[in-house]
């Protein structure tokens, strides 16, 4: 249903090598991710069960894993957080796991604080990482120098843009900055439909998708990099119930 790509063995994110795995991010956000590269550092995968497939199925096999943050290295993290859609919870749980593990961390949200959508979660729990040590901030990402106020990060990730005309701005302020890693929250709908889903690497991408360049432009940029392209989060804190329908009704 996902997948995840990168280049470099020192990354903020970890992963083993599993053709499908199903992540769940706590307390019960459940994220689809299946990797082609080995990530390590701050963040791994670990697999905690096995799930069966139907033998006929190119994707004979598919591992639980359950996404863990370490401490092995402190660093400050600036995560772009999007203000509405299924990934916003993304960044925030993200956010709460890195806080655990001992990292700073800041996430800046699109949009004004005072907005509606701030009164919908997950941003209505955004008290949770404050509680935890963490920083929220609100603002525009073609500013985000402005909006943190010029302070520096080790990593940055773009959980908010889907083409390079959002992304941009802030992949060249963090470059300018001396970011060393850049991630990048894309999405599976980078994809040519496919007769047998769910995705995994390898399978062919819409050239003229957003997220393609996106990817394209900080594979280039960045010597620390990594894409992560989800499907569907559900789960506590996901302000958007139709794939729990979709789900439920199952």
């Amino acid at each position: 249903m996902a997948t995840l790509a990168s280049s470099s063995s020192s990354l903020l994110l970890s992963s083993p090598p599993s053709k499908l795995a199903q992540a769940s991010l706590p307390p019960s956000l459940r994220l689809s991710f299946s990797s082609y590269s080995h990530l390590s550092s701050l963040v791994s995968i670990s697999p905690s069960s096995f799930l069966a497939c139907p033998a006929s199925s190119r994707r004979s096999s598919v591992s639980a894993f359950t996404v863990k943050a370490s401490a092995a290295e402190k660093k400050k993290v600036l995560i772009v957080n999007t203000n509405s859609g299924g990934h916003a919870v993304i960044g925030f749980y993200l956010a709460k796991e890195l806080l655990g593990s001992g990292h700073e961390v800041t996430i800046m949200t699109v949009g004004d604080e005072n907005s509606d959508k701030m009164k919908k979660p997950p941003f209505n729990r955004f008290n949770e990482i404050v509680s935890a040590g963490g920083k929220t901030v609100w603002g525009d990402p073609a500013e985000v120098g402005n909006v943190v106020g010029g302070v520096t990060f080790d990593v940055v990730l773009d959980n908010n843009g889907k083409n390079l005309d959002a992304v941009r701005p802030v992949a060249d302020w963090a470059k300018s900055s001396g970011v060393k890693q850049f991630l990048f929250i894309s999405s599976a709908g980078i994809y040519k439909p496919a007769d047998e889903p769910p995705h995994v690497e390898g399978d062919v991408v819409k050239p003229d998708a957003g997220h393609v360049q996106v990817e394209k432009y900080i594979s280039e940029n960045f010597s620390n990099w990594a894409s992560f392209r989800p499907q569907y989060m559900i789960g506590s804190g996901n302000n958007k119930d139709c794939e729990e329908w979709f789900f439920d009704r199952k």
